[in-house]
């Protein structure tokens, strides 16, 4: 799974990111290009279009959901979105809250973008919790001219 979550785990809201931080932009076209990502359909629908390089999964409960673009493929269940993915030795779960919820018993690694500040948020990423998962890499970017805050990739490995 990957996500940028705020100090009380905030990852947006009304359907939308809660800051701009570039260089966490590319650090996830770099993690994610090349791969299947998971999300659910609000997720999917907050993006100006599909984002190139990458196969999308959504996953929505509404058996009349279609999305017309050849790197989009609609599932109904977490389950099914997974199994499609076969072959792809790294795809990424990407949002939102619900997904992450689920997701989290078929995660084998989260890269967390910790942003350090409290944000008012609607939807949030669950506790991660330490006797399941183990940091094995920390990396800090301070703020500067380009990131309003600083913040903190955390990669955890499923124990």
């Amino acid at each position: 799974m990957i996500a940028a979550v705020g100090e009380n785990n905030a990852l947006g809201k009304d359907n939308d990111l809660l800051w701009h931080l570039p260089d966490d932009f590319k650090r996830f076209k770099q993690l994610t290009t090349g791969h299947f990502i998971i999300m659910g359909r609000k997720t999917f629908e907050s993006f100006p279009k599909p984002l190139p390089n990458r196969t999308h999964i959504i996953i929505t409960r509404d058996k009349n959901y279609t999305v017309v673009h050849e790197d989009c493929i609609v599932a109904h269940s977490l389950e099914d979105a997974i199994k499609l993915t076969d072959g792809d030795d790294h795809p990424f779960i990407i949002g939102g809250g619900e997904i992450y919820r689920q997701g989290e018993q078929f995660a084998q690694q989260l890269e967390i973008t910790k942003v350090h500040s409290h944000f008012d948020a609607d939807t949030f990423f669950p506790e991660i919790d330490e006797t399941i998962w183990q940091l094995t890499s920390s990396v800090h970017h301070p703020k500067d001219e380009k990131h309003q805050y600083d913040f903190t990739y955390l990669t955890f490995c499923r124990k």
